[in-house]
């Protein structure tokens, strides 16, 4: 039964679920995807970016073509049940990819690892969402416990791959800084 022809009372749910959907695969995306960049940066994984005729293509347009393809079904279809919750996942994966770039819309440019901080906030407040919107742990049942140690696993491995981002960030603009702030004029 599509959203719009459900009762109130039951409308409510199926749109707190479709949140929690969203909110759950932005947050393993965004968190994934800086991954992915911290271990390219740091040289530990070959380059995994898309390259045409020599020009990275970011995946902020990943991001887009997936949100034009879902905009596309969602206009052309009335999709419902598990379709319905696989495009609230394909949707949250799409926004994390085209958000997590966000810089590049204001100014093309800048580093990955001067974000970090930005980053770190961007993932606590979206875990705090999703932990806000969790259902109580009394209706946790085992898919949600599976949802709750994969989402832990992934934030643990991000910080510990931004904390990394902040040593390669000091190694590589320490001594410039140094530089400059000695030439400053007193």
């Amino acid at each position: 039964m599509p959203l719009d022809t459900l009762p109130e009372s039951a409308e409510q749910p199926a749109r707190t679920q479709l949140a929690r959907i969203i909110l759950m695969f932005f947050l393993l995306t965004f968190i994934t995807t800086r991954i992915v960049v911290f271990l390219i940066m740091s040289r530990r994984i070959p380059d995994l970016y898309l390259h045409l005729g020599g020009t990275h293509i970011h995946h902020l347009n990943h991001g887009i073509f997936l949100l034009s393809f879902l905009g596309g079904f969602l206009l052309f279809n009335r999709p419902e049940g598990r379709i319905l919750k696989i495009a609230a996942g394909v949707y949250g994966i799409a926004m994390a990819l085209t958000f997590d770039e966000f810089g590049m819309w204001i100014r093309l440019g800048g580093h990955y690892w001067q974000r970090a901080s930005v980053d770190a906030i961007g993932v606590l407040a979206a875990l705090f969402g999703l932990i806000a919107y969790a259902p109580s742990i009394q209706k946790f049942r085992p898919r949600h416990w599976w949802s709750v140690m994969v989402v832990t696993l992934a934030v643990v491995v991000f910080f510990t791959m931004l904390a990394e981002s902040f040593h390669y960030a000091r190694r590589v603009m320490g001594p410039r800084l140094e530089r400059i702030e000695s030439n400053a004029p007193q």
